[in-house]
């Protein structure tokens, strides 16, 4: 998603903040607060996972400022408008943009683990994570921030996410409650999954090792997936094996967001 595609999010979350603080005139200060006296996504973005951390610890500083800073020079608006594009425009159960922002768990916890990442790749590892630790606390999604995450992201619920140090999920992967992206005992180093573009983790799936789950791959809901599994294939089952490719009209969730 191109900062004209970001821009173009951010305005609408502004119209629909702006509509609904006049239709609930005794919300405005809290729509003001959490958009309208922003300029900019990655400002308000700054503010919401401040105040999330705040509200959790009262001893924390104010990161606004610095988060801003930090969303500003990594891109991180751009990630976040794509997501919350993606939610806004394929979860049936998301009103719109502005609720996609304010209200999911999934799009916030990612957004943190991009600022915990960047302060990773900039060795500043304990901030990192203490990061992981609060946002995990926060939100109950637990990524390392040395995990390598892409955009356009489609994470519904995201209760109980977990995500290895050396794993790597590229753009526009659907992820469920409850999934897993771990290690094994018999691996070291590199020891995490690689989850490519367009794939569905369904949820409560379990996946472990330095494996590979192909591009637009489906893994099935409790599935326990050991070994790497196929571009356009569905895999089930406990230890998960291939059962049949991925229909052409499956879910709409798979499909590019155009972002």
């Amino acid at each position: 998603m191109n900062s004209t595609h970001q821009a173009d999010v951010w305005q609408t979350i502004r119209k629909e903040a702006e509509s609904e603080a006049r239709a609930r005139p005794a919300m405005r200060a809290y729509y003001e607060h959490r958009v309208l006296t922003h300029d900019t996504l990655g400002q308000a973005l700054a503010v919401l996972l401040a105040d999330e951390l705040a509200s959790m610890d009262k001893t924390l500083p104010d990161f606004s400022a610095e988060f801003a800073t930090t969303i500003r020079e990594h891109a991180i608006d751009e990630s976040a408008a794509a997501d919350i594009h993606k939610i806004a425009s394929a979860n049936p159960a998301c009103p719109n943009a502005l609720s996609a922002f304010l209200s999911f768990r999934g799009i916030q916890a990612i957004q943190l683990h991009r600022i915990a990442h960047a302060y990773w790749i900039a060795s500043e590892k304990t901030f990192a994570v203490l990061l992981q630790n609060w946002g995990a606390k926060q939100f109950n999604v637990d990524i390392h921030p040395a995990a390598r995450i892409g955009k356009g992201l489609f994470v519904d619920h995201a209760m109980g996410i977990v995500i290895g140090e050396t794993a790597v999920v590229e753009d526009e992967v659907s992820i469920w409650h409850g999934v897993t992206l771990g290690s094994t005992f018999s691996e070291s180093g590199d020891r995490h999954p690689k989850v490519r573009r367009g794939a569905t983790l369904s949820a409560h799936a379990t996946i472990l090792g330095n494996i590979e789950i192909g591009e637009n791959a489906v893994i099935a809901a409790g599935s326990v997936v050991r070994q790497s599994i196929p571009a356009n294939m569905v895999a089930a089952g406990v230890p998960a094996k291939v059962i049949k490719s991925v229909a052409t009209s499956y879910a709409a969730i798979t499909a590019p967001s155009n972002n």
